[in-house]
C-alpha cells in the first residue's frame, strides 16, 4: 500500500485512473471514450503543458484517429506502471504467433542484455501488456522508450540502433533525457548536427539534447499523491 506518500510520473508511463470521475470533470470528451474507459481505465501520460498540478494524459480508441487528450488530476490515480515494468510480463504465445511486435520484442530483450540504460515499451504493445486487451496489430510497430540520465554519444546511439533491426517489426526507439524526448535513430545519424527535440512547450531543433537550453526539466516529471490505502504498490520512479 502507498500510506500516502507522493510518487512521481513521467511520459509515457500508463496509469490506470478512476474512469468515472474523470469523466464527470470532462463535459467534452469525445462519445467513444467512456467506453473505451469502461473496458480499460488506462491513460497515458503525454508531453505537455498542463495546469496546476494536473497530469496531462491521452486516452487512446481501437481506431487509430481516436485519440483523446486531456488532464488528470493525480487524486484520480490508482496505479502507475511504468515502461520498465511492462518488459517482465509474460507474452500468450498465441500472441506472439499473431503480432510481429510481440516477437521483436522477445528478440530485442536478447539482443539488449548489455544495456546498461533504463528503458522499456511505448505504444500499442504497451498498452496490450498493461491492459490485457488484444490491441497490438499484425502492422503495428513496436515502440521503445529509452531514459537517459547522462549524455549518450552518437557511437552508443548507432550501436542500440543496429541491435533493433531486422527484426519482425518496426522498432521505433524514443529517448527520454531530463528535458526532451528525441528520435535515437535520428541522433545516430546526425549527431553532431541539430535534431527534432520534443520539449513540453512543443519541438524545436537542437545539438544537446541533455543541455541547459532547453531551460527547465520534463513538465511531465509530476508528484501524484494516491490516497487510497487499497491501492497497490506497481512501481514508481
Amino acid at each position: 500500500m502507498f500510506n500516502g506518500e507522493e510518487h512521481s510520473v513521467r511520459t509515457h508511463d500508463l496509469l490506470e485512473i478512476d474512469a468515472k470521475q474523470l469523466l464527470s470533470s470532462q463535459a467534452s470528451a469525445p462519445k467513444w471514450v467512456e467506453g473505451e474507459l469502461r473496458e480499460s481505465p488506462f491513460a497515458v501520460v503525454r508531453r505537455g503543458l498542463a495546469p496546476g498540478n494536473q497530469i496531462p494524459i491521452g486516452v487512446r480508441g481501437t481506431e487509430r484517429n481516436q485519440r483523446w487528450a486531456t488532464f488528470c488530476h493525480p487524486k484520480l490515480v490508482k496505479n502507475i506502471l511504468t515502461p520498465s515494468q511492462l518488459l517482465t510480463r509474460a507474452i500468450p504465445i498465441s500472441r506472439a504467433n499473431a503480432i510481429p511486435g510481440l516477437r521483436a520484442l522477445d528478440l530485442l530483450k536478447e539482443r539488449w542484455m548489455e544495456n546498461v540504460l533504463l528503458w522499456g515499451l511505448g505504444g500499442s504493445v504497451a498498452f496490450e501488456l498493461a491492459s490485457g486487451r488484444h490491441v497490438a496489430k499484425p502492422e503495428s510497430d513496436l515502440d521503445i522508450v529509452i531514459y537517459a540520465e547522462r549524455r549518450m554519444t552518437a557511437h552508443e546511439a548507432k550501436s542500440l540502433c543496429d541491435r533493433a533491426i531486422n527484426l519482425p517489426a518496426v522498432v521505433d526507439i524514443r529517448v527520454e533525457t531530463p528535458v526532451c524526448g528525441f528520435s535515437l535513430r535520428e541522433f545516430a545519424s546526425q549527431s553532431p548536427a541539430a535534431i527534432l527535440l520534443r520539449a513540453a512547450g512543443g519541438i524545436v531543433l537542437g545539438t544537446d539534447p541533455w543541455g541547459v537550453e532547453l531551460k527547465s526539466v520534463d513538465s511531465n516529471l509530476r508528484s501524484c499523491k494516491l490516497n487510497s490505502p487499497n491501492q497497490r504498490h506497481v512501481g514508481f520512479i
